[in-house]
């Protein structure tokens, strides 16, 4: 267990625990190397925070992310618990991916996004997820349009409160 891991651990599951305090601790691609690590630990409420943590950190930093792409692609094909899918679906749009990487990401996230298996905040940031990557390549728009229609016919609140608010951006 490393400093990070251990100011996490502890709490509630429902509780970011001390994740902004963690955020404050990284400035630099050593801290956040290690805070990283966190991210496959055996406690699901570090690996939520971790990620949690890490999603904040790479809106101003998404540079530290690229050293763990492949780290990150892989995991977001074996992830099963809720709360990493949802920081997951929004940390993989932060990647510089490669044709092929970004095919698999956005059939990922177009899956998550689509089944209604998943938990509304995993289905939220998938959309948000596909609307950044859209954001680096137009040319997925159509595909992009489909889905949010079919996303839109469920008439699910959360989903289409996201949906009208990607459409007002995208004005």
């Amino acid at each position: 267990m490393n400093k990070f891991q251990d100011i996490l651990k502890g709490g509630d599951l429902r509780s970011i625990g001390k994740a902004n305090k963690i955020v404050a601790m990284v400035n630099n691609q050593t801290a956040f190397d290690e805070l990283f690590e966190g991210l496959t630990y055996s406690d699901r409420k570090v690996v939520m925070r971790t990620a949690d943590a890490i999603e904040k950190i790479t809106l101003r930093k998404s540079d530290y992310l690229q050293k763990h792409k492949i780290e990150l692609l892989n995991l977001c094909q074996s992830a099963k618990d809720i709360e990493l899918k949802w920081h997951l679906a929004l940390l993989v749009s932060r990647l510089n991916l490669t044709q092929k990487e970004l095919g698999n990401t956005w059939d990922l996230l177009t899956k998550w996004a689509s089944d209604r298996k998943e938990s509304k905040i995993v289905r939220v940031n998938s959309i948000q997820g596909l609307f950044n990557l859209l954001q680096q390549n137009p040319s997925l728009s159509q595909d992009f349009n489909l889905t949010l229609s079919e996303i839109g016919k469920e008439n699910v609140a959360s989903l289409n409160a996201r949906i009208k608010k990607l459409q007002n951006a995208s004005r």
